[in-house]
C-alpha cells in the first residue's frame, strides 16, 4: 500500500470568500445542477434512486483525427476521438463534468458524442456494472461488495476508483433574518437526529453570540437517494462528534428523523421552500439556490468559514491510497486548523483497467485524461470545487492514458 500527503492547488480568485458562500460567486455555472457526495473508505453496496440530469453538450468547431495521445492531460489540452461515450453516477460533479463535455464537444466536433447522466453515485456505479454506462462517476470509491461485480464487468481487468473531481458540502439553512450562523459539529450531530430541535436552542445560542436566533421549529432534510454526498456528510459527523453523531457513514443517510428529498436538487429545493430548514449539498446547490451555508466546527471546535481554500487545506492532509492501481483519498478529521474546511468529498471516475471496448476506448482515455489535466481541472474553483494538484493531475492521467 503506498500513501502519501499531497498539496491541493487552488487557483486565484475565489480565496476568502465568507461562510455565506453566496449567489453570485458561482451562478454562471449552475443551471441544471443535481447533486450527490464521498469518502474513502469503504462503503456498502450500492442502490438505485438519484436525480436524474442527463447531459450530452451540443457539438460544434473543427473536427479532429481520433487519436490516442498520452499527452491530454499533462499539457491541459483536448485530443480528440470519434464516436459514442455515456457517463452515469454523481450529481456532485454534475457542474464540473457538464462543463469539460461542452468544451470537449466544441473541439471535437459532431463525430465525437459524450453525454453524462447525473443519476447519483449508487444508480451510476449499478449502471457500470450492467454496462449501461461505460464509465461511473462515484462519490465514494467501489466498496469490497462492489468491487467483484465492477471487476467481472470488465472480463479481463479490474475496475478502477480513480479520485478527479475534489468538492465542499455545505450546511444549508432557512432562518429568516440569520445570515450568519456557526454550527458546531456536535450540535449538527443532535440537529440531524432530532435532539435539537428549535433555532433559539441554548446549545445553538451559546455559539452564535449576537446573532437573534427564532424560536422556529427545525425542519432537517436529508437525501433520499443512495449518496455519496450522504456517505461522506454523514462520516463528517461520525469522525468529529461520534457522541452525538453515532451512527457510522453510509450513502443511505444514517441519522434518525428528519425529511428525505431525492437529488441534492431536492434537498437544496426543500431547504429553500421551508422556513426553518436545514440540508446538506455539494456547496454549488446552496450558490445556485441563493441559500445561506453555515460555519461548521471541527474536532477541535473550531469554526471554519467554507471558502474553496479552506477546503483545500482540509483536503492538503489527506493520504493517497494507490493499491491496486486505484486513486483514492482518505481523509484526516481529527486534521483541526482554523483555515481546513472539514466537509469535503471527492468525485471517484470508475472505469475499467482493461477490457474495454476497443471501438469506445480511444475516446475514453482521451476524455478522462483531458479532464484530469490543467486545462480542465484549472476552471474548478469558478465552478465551486477544488483543483488537483499539478502532480495530482499527472498521477491521474497517467491511470487514464493506461486504459486498455
Amino acid at each position: 500500500m503506498t500513501r502519501r500527503d499531497f498539496p491541493v492547488k487552488i487557483h486565484a480568485g475565489v480565496n476568502g470568500r465568507s461562510a455565506a458562500v453566496g449567489a453570485g460567486v458561482l451562478a454562471l455555472a449552475m443551471a441544471g445542477l443535481t447533486a450527490c457526495g464521498s469518502d474513502n473508505n469503504s462503503s456498502s453496496s450500492s442502490s438505485s434512486g438519484g436525480s436524474s440530469s442527463s447531459t450530452s453538450a451540443a457539438a460544434g468547431g473543427s473536427t479532429s483525427a481520433s487519436g490516442t495521445s498520452s499527452s491530454s492531460a499533462a499539457s491541459g489540452t483536448i485530443t480528440c476521438a470519434k464516436g459514442t461515450l455515456s457517463g452515469q453516477g454523481s450529481t456532485a460533479q454534475n457542474t464540473a463534468i457538464v462543463k469539460f463535455i461542452k468544451d470537449f464537444q466544441t473541439q471535437c466536433g459532431n463525430d465525437t458524442n459524450v453525454s453524462y447522466n447525473g443519476t447519483g453515485s449508487g444508480p451510476g456505479v449499478t449502471a457500470f456494472i450492467q454496462k449501461q454506462a461505460d464509465f461511473a462517476g462515484s462519490d465514494y470509491p467501489l466498496s469490497s461488495a462492489q468491487q467483484p461485480q465492477a471487476d467481472a464487468r470488465c472480463t479481463s481487468g479490474k475496475a478502477l476508483s480513480v479520485a478527479t473531481v475534489p468538492g465542499i458540502i455545505s450546511v444549508m439553512y432557512n432562518i429568516p433574518g440569520v445570515t450568519k450562523l456557526n454550527l458546531s459539529a456536535s450540535n449538527l450531530g443532535k440537529i440531524f437526529n432530532g435532539k435539537i430541535t428549535k433555532w433559539n436552542d441554548p446549545a445553538i445560542a451559546a455559539d452564535n453570540a449576537g446573532v437573534t436566533l427564532p424560536a422556529l421549529a427545525i425542519q432537517t432534510f436529508h437525501r433520499s437517494d443512495a449518496s455519496g454526498t450522504s456517505f461522506n456528510f454523514s462520516n463528517y459527523l461520525n469522525k468529529t462528534a461520534p457522541t452525538d453523531f453515532p451512527a457510522a457513514a453510509n450513502k443511505q443517510w444514517p441519522g434518525t428523523g428528519g425529511q428525505s428529498a431525492q437529488g441534492s436538487k431536492g434537498v437544496a429545493q426543500s431547504v429553500k421552500t421551508t422556513s426553518g430548514a436545514i440540508g446538506y449539498a455539494e456547496v454549488s446547490y446552496a450558490t445556485s439556490s441563493q441559500l445561506n451555508t453555515a460555519v461548521i466546527g471541527n474536532a477541535a471546535g473550531k469554526f471554519v468559514p467554507l471558502t474553496p481554500a479552506n477546503a483545500s487545506n482540509f483536503i492538503s492532509k489527506a493520504k493517497v491510497d494507490t493499491t491496486g492501481g486505484n486513486y483514492l483519498f482518505n481523509f484526516d478529521y481529527t486534521y483541526s486548523a482554523d483555515d481546513a474546511y472539514p466537509a469535503v468529498l471527492v468525485t471517484y471516475e470508475i472505469v475499467c483497467s482493461a477490457g474495454n471496448d476497443s471501438a469506445k476506448l480511444p475516446l475514453l482515455k482521451n476524455f478522462l485524461a483531458y479532464t484530469a489535466g490543467s486545462g480542465a481541472q484549472s476552471q474548478l474553483e469558478g465552478l465551486g470545487y477544488v483543483a488537483l494538484a499539478s502532480d495530482q493531475q499527472s498521477a491521474v492521467a497517467q491511470i487514464f492514458n493506461g486504459l486498455s
